[in-house]
């Protein structure tokens, strides 16, 4: 099974709120069977104690510690919002074009959590996810593997 898939991936949706928005990235995680439907209700409260937003209008909402046992594979997700979401009800400048739902075992964790960091690093990169036209664009980027170090 892949990390992400044209299932996980959803271009141009819509969403009134972030609860809204992380709900449909929970629920493609669901859909694909890397989660239990218990997990986007972790994913909810993991936002209700830290912002999951990262910058360059990406935001990686994922479930808590005690959430582990909801995953059954690694997987994520990825929802565009062309409008954005706002992020924090203070600062409406901040808006999440992109929500990459994460659930990853233990022992991939950190990997997921690198590629997707080093994939929105740069403005211009997190900028051609944001405005992708073919779902394809997001899942070859973010399924890259990492470089191993030298």
């Amino acid at each position: 099974m892949s990390i992400i898939s044209l299932q996980t991936v959803q271009l141009n949706a819509q969403a009134t709120s972030k609860e809204e928005a992380i709900r449909m990235a929970g629920e493609l995680l669901v859909k694909a069977g890397h989660v239990a439907p218990s997990y986007v209700d972790g994913m909810l409260a993991r936002e209700q104690t830290m912002s999951t937003y990262i910058g360059n209008g990406v935001a990686i909402p994922h479930g808590q510690f005690d959430d582990k046992g909801s995953i059954y594979s690694t997987g994520i997700s990825a929802v565009q919002f062309l409008d954005g979401i706002v992020w924090d009800e203070d600062d409406e400048d901040e808006k999440a074009y992109l929500v990459i739902g994460i659930a990853a075992t233990a022992d991939e964790h950190i990997g997921v959590l690198s590629n997707l960091a080093e994939a929105i690093e740069e403005p211009e990169d997190a900028e051609k996810l944001v405005r992708a036209s073919d779902p394809m664009e997001i899942i070859e980027r973010l399924s890259r593997p990492q470089e191993e170090p030298m």
